[in-house]
């Protein structure tokens, strides 16, 4: 992605408030959306002693802290790092922007979801979609960034719930 593709593809936000409250408002409430679902996907699972539970609770979490690790090795800077853009959402964070951490645990999630209850799953991965695209937008991640968080977060899903 260069400087002008950006402002291309920020422009239909800059100078409208409106457009830029929904952009940021997608990027505040898609996570939050999926961090209450999965919460509530581990309790009922508790609740029903259903025998999935442990892998409900331990392919997010290692999957996540392992894809924690790589960001912290491969520590890719962000757009407003290397190209001469405004981000729409302001971030004072440095590095750490492959793969998109966000997207992977929305991606993730709805795989977990996808496994347990497929049309919650379904919905999940249109969110995660959504999310992916306001980060782009917004300009705090590259378009590579997200398309390789959904990949990691779908490939652990499979692995995980699948696979195994």
């Amino acid at each position: 992605m260069t400087s002008e593709t950006y402002r291309r593809i920020s422009a239909p936000f800059r100078g409208r408030p409106s457009a830029l409250r929904l952009l940021r408002l997608c990027n505040k409430a898609v996570p939050l959306i999926c961090y209450v679902l999965y919460p509530a996907l581990l309790l009922w699972a508790l609740w029903a002693r259903d025998p999935r539970f442990l892998r409900l609770l331990l392919v997010p979490a290692v999957s996540f802290f392992l894809l924690s690790l790589f960001r912290r090795w491969r520590n890719s800077p962000r757009p407003y790092e290397v190209l001469d853009i405004h981000p729409l959402i302001p971030r004072n964070k440095k590095g750490e922007s492959f793969p998109s951490r966000h997207v992977f645990s929305v991606s993730v999630i709805a795989m977990t979801w996808l496994w347990v209850c497929p049309p919650v799953g379904a919905a999940l991965w249109v969110l995660a979609a959504v999310l992916a695209w306001a980060r782009v937008t917004a300009g705090i991640h590259f378009p590579k960034d997200v398309l390789a968080g959904a990949a990691v977060g779908l490939t652990a899903g499979l692995l995980g719930y699948w696979a195994l």
